[in-house]
């Protein structure tokens, strides 16, 4: 489906950085910028897919690369 593009670092904090954007929407529900928060499910999925589509587009990889 997707090529991994992501190491398990890049991936574990794109799935914190997700997961406290979220929360905050939950947590400040009488904020103004509340809504900006929800832009935390990006660096979410993307982290969970293991796969960046800006990454690709630039052709960045932070995953290992295998030795034959």
């Amino acid at each position: 489906m997707f090529k991994t593009n992501e190491g398990s670092i890049d991936r574990g904090l794109r799935i914190l950085v997700g997961l406290a954007l979220l929360a905050a929407f939950f947590v400040y529900p009488e904020a103004s910028w509340r809504y900006w928060t929800l832009i935390g499910v990006v660096p979410l999925v993307t982290g969970l897919l293991g796969s960046c589509p800006l990454y690709s587009i630039l052709g960045i990889s932070t995953c290992p690369v295998k030795k034959a």
